[in-house]
């Protein structure tokens, strides 16, 4: 493949391949997928060429989701400004105020040398984008939870918020998360609108599009960080019942945050609490993007990657191990029990135990049984039917949403409109929401909640593998 002047010339033998690969090397400025082509074309890689350039992304369940690389089926410079002047055009549509209300932009740690894509650079693309079109951006200066996007696209009134993050994806993934004005993800029909537009709008606008510096030096750019996360902590004191059991609480929790963005959201979370700190897994604390104590970054997977937890735990004889994945949306949880074994809670277990202590603790500070009638609590219709159980034991309501939960973000809204509370709601790949202080999982507030629980049950001499045990045979 020449380069002569900006422009390339491709030969792989298939016409239609050249000329989407053409199209790809005429509007890339990223040197370094650039030469990914250049060399996947040397070394004759035409199902991987294919792969790269015949398709575009789609949003799923969580939005774009693809390994990072050349392509217009990847995660890159190219795709990211498509995908933003498309939400652009659309959030146009739909807002007259678009211009005041602005965007909320966030990122997790995530990184590739290979093809120059990180977390933070795309970020500030997405940023550039908006920016060029005199959008004010909310841009955090540094990693945050995914819930923090959803919370501050509500607290700020924001139009929509990008979050770019893969999740526990493997190191090769990164994404792009939409959130609508109401703080739940996109779904029908502005996902399928959204997409229409990144169509009509594939070629970058200008070279300002690409100018990361456009972000530092632009009056129309905020940094939330500071402001976001003083009101986050200050709501998520709400969640808190019994501050005085837990400064004396005896137990000892690990956590781990999967080399991600958790560590110190969920030690100021403990704070809030009236805490100790949890005790950090040193190898997994700081931000990595190669992930490189663990073969997955995924805590659902269990035991075989929380062995750095539970071999801390054990030497601190602590009884609990609280892991957040790497954007802090997820968590995971071990006990230890009496016979030093470890049991780890899936997360339908979890749910029973969180959904009976939300309730608990609601009863308790509502004790008039009318009231329990605009009480909700959610689940995705492939998750367990406990809470099920629990509402027709109880009186209060239950509802399944589709699978992903977006459904459930926008349900809670649908809700809170007409006087209901949602008091918790979950999907079974450990994903958990207490409260309703954000419509998305989040797992900062599901660990110290955990930890309250623990502490509660601690001091009535029951762990939470005995209380789950109660639950299911009550």
């Amino acid at each position: 493949m020449a380069d002569t002047g900006g422009q390339s010339r491709t030969v792989t033998g298939d016409p239609q391949l050249d000329t989407t690969v053409q199209q790809w090397l005429t509007w890339d400025r990223n040197p370094r997928t650039r030469a990914q082509v250049d060399s996947l074309v040397a070394a004759g890689r035409l199902d991987e060429l294919r792969s790269r350039f015949c398709s575009r992304l789609s949003f799923g369940t969580a939005g774009l989701r693809a390994p990072m690389g050349a392509g217009f089926n990847r995660i890159n410079d190219l795709t990211v400004i498509q995908s933003t002047q498309g939400l652009y055009a659309y959030l146009c549509r739909c807002f007259a105020d678009f211009n005041r209300r602005g965007v909320v932009i966030g990122f997790d740690t995530r990184g590739q040398e290979e093809s120059g894509c990180s977390s933070i650079r795309l970020a500030k693309l997405t940023a550039a984008v908006m920016l060029s079109r005199d959008v004010p951006v909310h841009l955090f200066s540094s990693v945050v939870p995914t819930p923090y996007v959803p919370f501050a696209v509500r607290k700020l009134g924001a139009a929509a918020g990008v979050m770019i993050t893969a999740s526990h994806n493997p190191k090769e993934d990164n994404g792009y998360k939409v959130y609508w004005c109401n703080g739940a993800q996109i779904s029908s029909p502005h996902d399928k609108e959204v997409l229409r537009c990144i169509e009509e709008h594939l070629e970058p606008w200008s070279a300002s599009c690409w100018d990361q510096d456009l972000v530092d030096g632009s009056s129309l750019r905020t940094d939330p960080l500071i402001h976001i996360n003083s009101c986050y902590m200050d709501e998520l004191a709400s969640l808190c019942f019994h501050r005085s059991l837990n400064s004396s609480c005896p137990l000892k929790f690990v956590h781990s945050s999967f080399h991600g963005v958790g560590h110190s959201f969920v030690q100021e979370a403990f704070q809030v609490f009236g805490f100790a700190p949890p005790i950090p897994v040193p190898e997994q604390k700081d931000p990595d993007p190669n992930f490189s104590s663990v073969r997955c970054p995924n805590p659902e997977e269990g035991e075989s990657v929380l062995e750095l937890s539970l071999l801390l735990a054990e030497r601190e004889n602590a009884r609990v191990v609280l892991a957040t994945d790497p954007d802090a949306d997820r968590l995971a949880v071990a006990e230890r029990g009496d016979r030093r074994g470890w049991k780890v809670f899936t997360g339908n277990e979890l749910a029973a135990l969180l959904g009976w202590w939300m309730l608990f603790n609601w009863k308790e500070n509502h004790p008039d049984p009318a009231d329990t009638q605009r009480v909700y609590m959610l689940a995705t219709s492939v998750s367990s039917k406990i809470l099920q159980a629990l509402a027709r034991a109880e009186g209060f309501h239950f509802e399944e949403t589709l699978p992903g939960f977006k459904w459930i973000g926008n349900r809670i809204h649908d809700l809170s409109k007409t006087g209901n509370q949602v008091i918790f709601a979950f999907e079974e790949s450990i994903g958990f929401l207490c409260g309703s202080m954000v419509p998305e999982k989040d797992g900062v507030s599901a660990a110290v909640v955990v930890a309250e629980m623990a502490a509660y049950l601690q001091n009535q001499n029951l762990s939470l593998n005995q209380q789950l045990h109660n639950i299911y045979t009550t």
